[in-house]
């Protein structure tokens, strides 16, 4: 459930103090966007061993067996074999790929193993997000009384193709192209540290975009909203109808992240403040916090988020695998079935956040990796107050190759090395009749996103 929902050499930026609005590119800097770099900000060109395929395109055509209306999206490489595997034996050989992270898990379990296949850079855009891109380019700048807060002067595009620091790769990875709106089933389980496996509260949940909705136009979203998202509860039963639904701004500094918890046996609904930063959610087991959502979500004031560059690394790619492998074969006793994930070799951008002196949170620091295609965050390494490695999350992005493009990021888990136990979301197919992933360019169910709909929509 997402929200409820080699390094390049000098790169390292250092930012300008908070409470003034950073300027975008220059008109020069952005010609670069289409040639030697592409529509979107990736570089065009392979990698030097040719590991990262230079972009074609991205993957457009549908494999045979896909029916848009079945909400399956099948798997278009599930003929390809992996070219090599990657285990704590012989991960040495490729350690300057592997992240801390994926190291730490490496070395921690025997049986967890890295099976890399070919890279597909298969991440596309319709062409009106590629020119609202190149809108924004020259156009958007960070804004807010602090570093990070808000963005002014993007609409329906990466505010930010040229990123000039930490805060710019964040924002890219909160406004990158997921479509308008889909809904889909969100299903999670809770693997614990002796190997028993627990399947969560499972939602009906709908993630509406504002930033993305061209019938609504640049600023016209409620609350100053990027992202709109609306779950209800439909298991167990005692929590049936239990609805959430949180607006995200994108200007924290003038419309705070807001969310409302409707509550049928209370039959109201009520503000829920606490829902945000490292609160735990307590139907995840406390494996993760809120601002842990899609690896993460909220508001960046606690931390200083600093750019450190782009790297070439293995992480998951084309998860199109994990989202139709049945619970029973995806979760084993101390970790996710390397059958199951896909890794390839691509640039990401590498992004340090520290937390601030005088500045509470349960973690110390945060590496974030945003893969450069999709500005899809598909790793999260968290730091304890001691500076150990505690939590390892892994995004498990797929993109749509309905023709409409954008990247479906909503399918996630993670491990705390602490606990020993892990958490993941969304797999195993549809269950009764119910689309597990249904995208959509348009606004659908309007009245499902506002808090006096709730009480309504949690009625099941």
């Amino acid at each position: 459930m997402k929200k409820v929902f080699g390094i390049v050499a000098g790169m390292l930026v250092i930012v300008s103090h908070s409470g003034t609005a950073l300027a975008a590119v220059s008109a020069d800097e952005a010609s670069k966007l289409g040639t030697s770099l592409t529509e979107f900000g990736a570089e065009k060109q392979a990698s030097a061993d040719g590991a990262v395929p230079a972009y074609t395109g991205g993957l457009t055509t549908p494999p045979a067996d896909f029916d848009p209306k079945s909400g399956l999206i099948p798997d278009p490489f599930k003929d390809e074999k992996p070219l090599y595997s990657i285990t704590a034996k012989n991960m040495s050989q490729y350690a300057d790929r592997l992240t801390p992270g994926v190291q730490a898990l490496l070395k921690r379990f025997p049986t967890y193993r890295l099976d890399v296949y070919p890279t597909h850079r298969t991440m596309h855009y319709p062409k009106w997000v590629l020119d609202n891109t190149l809108k924004n380019a020259t156009n958007a700048k960070l804004v807010g009384k602090i570093q990070g807060d808000g963005v002014e002067g993007a609409f329906g595009g990466l505010p930010f193709p040229i990123p000039k620091d930490g805060y710019e790769v964040m924002f890219n990875s909160s406004l990158n192209f997921q479509r308008t709106q889909y809904e889909d089933q969100a299903k999670s389980w809770l693997v614990d540290s002796a190997g028993n496996r627990s399947e969560l509260p499972e939602n009906d949940a709908n993630d509406y975009r504002p930033y993305y909705d061209r019938a609504l136009g640049q600023g016209k979203a409620p609350h100053n909203a990027y992202d709109v998202y609306h779950v209800v509860q439909v298991s167990p039963p005692t929590g049936v109808g239990t609805a959430i639904l949180a607006y995200t701004p994108i200007n924290n500094s003038v419309d705070d992240q807001t969310t409302w918890l409707y509550m049928p046996g209370q039959r109201r609904t009520r503000m829920a403040p606490d829902y945000k930063y490292d609160t735990p959610i307590s139907q995840f087991g406390g494996v993760m916090f809120w601002d842990d959502l899609g690896l993460f979500h909220g508001r960046m004031d606690r931390f200083d988020f600093n750019l450190i560059g782009k790297k070439e690394l293995i992480i998951p790619y084309s998860s199109y695998k994990y989202l139709s492998t049945p619970p029973d074969q995806l979760f084993g006793k101390e970790h996710l079935n390397p059958d199951a994930i896909r890794w390839e070799a691509h640039r990401v951008w590498v992004v340090e956040a520290t937390l601030k002196h005088g500045e509470r949170h349960a973690y110390s620091k945060r590496t974030f990796y945003v893969d450069e295609d999709s500005w899809a965050i598909v790793e999260a390494d968290a730091y304890d107050p001691e500076g150990k490695l505690w939590k390892v999350g892994f995004d498990y992005t797929f993109n749509y190759y309905d023709g409409g493009g954008g990247v479906f990021s909503a399918t996630y888990n993670i491990y705390d090395l602490q606990k020993g136990n892990y958490f993941g979301t969304n797999s195993g197919g549809p269950v009764d009749g119910r689309p597990l992933i249904k995208p959509s360019d348009t606004h659908q169910k309007e009245n499902l996103f506002t808090p006096a709909g709730m009480a309504g929509t949690g009625m099941h």
